[in-house]
């Protein structure tokens, strides 16, 4: 059954559309929290223990879900049924028509989007979170270099990866230094545990984000951090968030005076170290030890991932600034971007 015969099914009996996206809703609820009790996840979805008690049952039956002490997870049946429904629900529900028009207007060859707005729920986060990693497992090859940022996104990039899966011989870098704040959600640990979970590599960049121009000379003198420096321009792959431009600047500590600077210059977006207007122009850039704006056009694949409606300006302006293969992200944002009417900037660097 194609997306029209489903479209044509939901005219005439709406409520079994409804049913099978409550059911999915169950099953991708499921495998973002398991293993769950069904009261946390109950309480999780909004819904009664005794309605879901109904609906888990009858996935149990299909033999969709097990069930353990510590809580319900997808079985084998469970991870391949949900991957070929979210296709056609992200088709029914508008989202694979959304991501399309997206791509066209920011330029970005492939563009998925999730359901939701990670601004409002953290669940959605999660989910974005999830979409990256298995897009990283079906594109990953043997040999390639992985360089990702910090972030909390990016931490559930990380957090979401299946570890079953193929054991990939790969080396993952930290893109950047440590910003000196919740070791969780730092380079070095991110790329640490997606090492882990794939069956690659990491290494670890022990500097500070943001430098002075003389500690930065003096460090990348250093022989161990030369040698740190080069594994990291080595990416083949790299996947990194997005940020608002003086949120980030506030988590990097900035003066006050660079902060006078870069409402002056009207910064909404931070990438990389750059803080870049609308238009995609960089109006600044931070001391920083790592991969740099030049060396993406080296790279095989770029991917971003970031969402929620508040970050619709930085993602359109990131869109403009550099090349982009891949984005990631949410109803929340994606409905804002296109409401504001962007347009990819044509003619420009797209480096």
């Amino acid at each position: 059954m194609d997306v029209l015969e489903l479209s044509a099914v939901r005219r005439i009996v709406p409520e079994l559309m409804e049913t099978l996206q409550a059911r999915v809703q169950i099953l991708h609820r499921i495998r973002l929290l398991q293993p769950v009790g069904r009261r946390a996840l109950a309480a999780a979805m909004g819904i009664t223990e005794r309605v879901l008690r109904a609906e888990v049952e009858f996935l149990r039956r299909q033999g969709l879900l097990v069930f353990n002490p510590a809580g319900m997870s997808l079985s084998e049946q469970g991870y391949a049924l949900l991957e070929q429904l979210e296709g056609v629900l992200a088709a029914v529900e508008g989202r694979g028509e959304l991501a399309q028009r997206l791509s066209r207007a920011l330029g970005i060859p492939h563009v998925t989007v999730v359901q939701g707005d990670s601004d409002e729920e953290a669940w959605v986060k999660d989910t974005l979170g999830l979409q990256t990693a298995l897009y990283l497992r079906e594109t990953l090859t043997e040999g390639d270099v992985l360089a990702v940022t910090g972030g909390t996104t990016m931490s559930a990039v990380a957090e979401m990866m299946p570890a079953k899966g193929p054991r990939l011989r790969i080396r993952v870098v930290p893109a950047r230094g440590g910003l000196g704040e919740n070791v969780d959600i730092q380079a070095n640990t991110i790329a640490a545990r997606l090492a882990e979970r794939l069956g690659g590599t990491s290494i670890m960049l022990h500097v500070p984000d943001q430098l002075s121009p003389e500690t930065l000379e003096h460090l990348t003198s250093e022989p161990l951090v030369q040698e740190r420096l080069q594994e990291v321009r080595e990416a083949t792959v790299v996947v990194h968030g997005i940020g608002d431009a003086l949120t980030m600047a506030r988590r990097r500590q900035l003066a006050a005076e660079e902060l006078a600077v870069l409402r002056a210059r009207g910064a909404v977006a931070e990438a990389f170290g750059y803080f870049f207007d609308a238009q995609g122009e960089a109006v600044h850039a931070m001391t920083t030890v790592g991969l740099r704006l030049e060396d993406l056009a080296q790279l095989r694949l770029v991917i971003a991932v970031a969402g929620g409606a508040s970050k619709a300006k930085a993602i359109a302006a990131a869109a403009k600034a550099y090349r982009m293969d891949v984005l990631v992200t949410d109803e929340g944002a994606a409905t804002t971007i296109l409401a504001d009417g962007v347009q990819h900037r044509t003619g420009g660097d797209e480096s």
